[in-house]
């Protein structure tokens, strides 16, 4: 079921089995602040059957050019585009989120980002390959997060 991601009454709807539903939850809302308020794009979320393209496209990306496999199951995706800039989103059961910024003119920025809910773990997939920097979030409470630039075409 579709989702719109309200960043004002934060809820964890979508995430309840996560471990750290509320964190991700604020995560979630902290992503969808920013969408609103540079690009007045409204986020929303679908289940991983409903949003299959933008999940298998993460998916892929993380396999094609790092060998990554997230082993955690995914509780929600959405993709979009905003300003010639293709975006997907992937929400874990164990707090992680992963986004793919593709810009779709030729040498634009793309990059693919992680960040961790407060309360996880670095996910063990992820946590010799990477450094996470922390960031605070009134929404999120304390992220980390790192990222990869894309080198391939996707």
């Amino acid at each position: 079921m579709t989702y719109i991601v309200d960043f004002v009454e934060v809820s964890a709807t979508g995430l309840e089995s996560s471990p750290v539903a509320d964190a991700l939850a604020g995560l979630r809302a902290n992503e969808a602040r920013y969408f609103k308020n540079k690009y007045d794009h409204v986020f929303t979320t679908g289940t991983p059957e409903e949003e299959a393209d933008a999940l298998e496209w993460v998916t892929r990306i993380l396999r094609e050019e790092r060998d990554i496999v997230i082993a955690s199951p995914p509780l929600e995706a959405t993709a979009f585009e905003v300003d010639r800039i293709r975006m997907a989103y992937v929400f874990y059961e164990s707090g992680l989120s992963i986004n793919v910024m593709y810009s779709i003119a030729d040498g634009g920025k793309r990059a693919v980002g992680f960040k961790l809910s407060q309360g996880m773990e670095v996910p063990e997939e992820l946590a010799s390959r990477f450094k996470f920097a922390r960031q605070r979030s009134k929404l999120a409470g304390e992220i980390r997060g790192s990222f990869f630039v894309i080198k391939n075409e996707h």
